[in-house]
C-alpha cells in the first residue's frame, strides 16, 4: 500500500472541510496537524495484511504524532494547535475565554462602543442615506478619541487615525469597525433608517454592564469580521485563523517587552508555508509581506484595539516598528492550560 499524492484543490485529509491548499499545505502541519510527509515516510516499505491493519497503523501514527510537544509550536502539541486554529472558543479544556469580565475593559473599542450606545440611547441614531453613522456623531467621536494626535497609537488607537480630518464614517476606521463588529455581535441593528440597540444588548448592559459586552465584541471580531477588510494585503485569511495562537504567544512571552519581529518570527516558524500562498509582491519578499500583514492585522488592528497589548513605536517611518507588552486585560480575557 502506498500513500497517494494530495492535490492542492483536494479536500484536506485532516477533515477540516477546507481545500488542502488552504489548510495543511499552508501551515505545514495544520488541521489535525498530522504532517503528511512524515506519514508518507512512515508508510514507505510497510506491508499490511488488510485495510484494517493499515488503518490501525495510520491511527497509531497520528495519535502519537499529535501528542508530541513541538518546539516550533512553542510547546503546544499538534492536537492543541489544531484546537487553537479550528475551535478556539469550543475548547475550554485548553483555552477559556471569559464570558464576562470582572470590570469594564480599558480598550479603544470599548470607548467607541460606549459613545455609540450613548448616542443611540432609547430613540436610536439616524443613519445617513448610505446607511452609515451621521457626520456630527463621527466628528464628535473622533475628537473624544484623540483623532489627530500623532502619539495616539501608543494609547491603543489605530495607525489609520494619523491622517486627515473626519467628515464621515469612512474617514474614521476604528469607529467604522466598531459599528460593523457590534452589528455582527448582535448588539446593534439598523431599522427604518435608524441604528438601535438590540434586546440582547440591553439585557447584557442591564445585567453585566460593559464588562459583559467586551467578550461579545472580541468573539465577533475574531471569528466573523474580515481582518483583511480594506488593508491592501493579499487574502492571508490564516493570519486571522491563528489569532488564538498569537494570544498564546503573548500570554507566554508578553510580560517582557519584545520586538514585533519576535512574534513575526514565531508565526513564520510555526507556519513556514504561508509565504508560498501569496503572489510574488512588487516590492520586497513574500515573507516580508506576511510579516507586515501579520503585524498590522494582529497587533495594530486587533490586540491593540482590544486593549490586550501596549504598542510602543521604535521607529517613526511609514512602516512603524514596535515594542510589544501584554496588558493585564489579556490574562483576564483568556486563560491557557496546556495540561488540560
Amino acid at each position: 500500500m502506498s500513500a497517494q499524492k494530495i492535490g492542492r484543490n483536494d479536500p484536506c485529509p485532516c477533515g477540516s472541510g477546507k481545500k488542502y491548499k488552504r489548510c495543511c499545505s499552508v501551515a505545514g502541519r495544520v488541521g489535525s496537524m498530522t504532517n503528511v510527509d512524515e506519514l508518507r515516510e512512515a508508510l514507505a516499505g510497510q506491508t499490511f495484511a488488510d485495510l484494517d491493519d493499515a488503518s490501525d497503523f495510520v491511527q497509531s501514527f497520528v495519535q502519537q504524532n499529535n501528542n508530541v510537544r513541538r518546539p516550533d509550536f512553542h510547546d503546544l502539541t499538534s492536537e492543541q494547535m489544531s484546537k487553537m486554529l479550528n475551535t478556539p472558543f469550543e475548547s475550554p479544556q485548553q483555552l477559556r475565554f471569559a464570558d464576562t469580565l470582572t470590570a469594564p475593559a480599558d480598550a479603544p473599542i470599548m470607548l467607541l462602543f460606549e459613545q455609540l450606545t450613548d448616542a443611540i440611547g432609547t430613540d436610536g441614531l439616524k443613519a445617513t442615506a448610505k446607511g452609515n453613522l451621521p457626520r456630527a456623531f463621527c466628528k464628535a467621536a473622533a475628537q473624544a478619541y484623540g483623532f489627530g494626535d500623532a502619539n495616539n497609537n501608543t494609547r491603543g488607537r489605530s495607525t489609520a487615525l494619523r491622517f486627515g480630518p473626519v467628515n464621515k464614517e469612512d474617514d474614521f476606521y476604528d469607529l467604522h469597525v466598531t459599528r460593523l463588529v457590534a452589528q455582527l455581535a448582535g448588539l446593534i441593528r439598523k431599522y427604518k433608517g435608524r441604528f438601535l440597540l438590540t434586546k440582547r444588548c440591553r439585557t447584557i448592559l442591564e445585567r453585566d454592564g460593559h464588562a459583559g459586552i467586551y467578550p461579545r465584541l472580541l468573539r465577533a471580531h475574531a471569528t466573523e469580521f474580515n481582518w483583511g477588510y480594506g488593508d491592501g494585503h493579499p487574502e492571508l485569511s490564516f493570519v486571522q485563523q491563528a489569532f488564538a495562537f498569537t494570544l498564546y504567544l503573548l500570554s507566554r512571552y508578553g510580560n517582557t517587552p519584545r520586538s514585533q519581529h519576535f512574534y513575526e518570527d514565531a508565526f513564520l516558524i510555526a507556519f513556514p508555508m504561508l509565504a508560498d500562498e501569496i503572489p510574488p509582491p512588487l516590492y520586497g519578499t513574500a515573507r516580508e509581506q506576511v510579516r507586515n500583514c501579520y503585524t498590522l492585522r494582529t497587533f495594530e488592528r486587533f490586540a491593540n484595539f482590544f486593549g490586550l497589548i501596549t504598542l510602543t513605536p521604535t521607529t517613526d517611518d511609514i512602516w512603524r516598528k514596535y515594542e510589544i507588552v501584554k496588558t493585564p486585560l489579556l490574562d483576564a480575557v483568556v486563560q491557557f492550560d496546556l495540561d488540560g
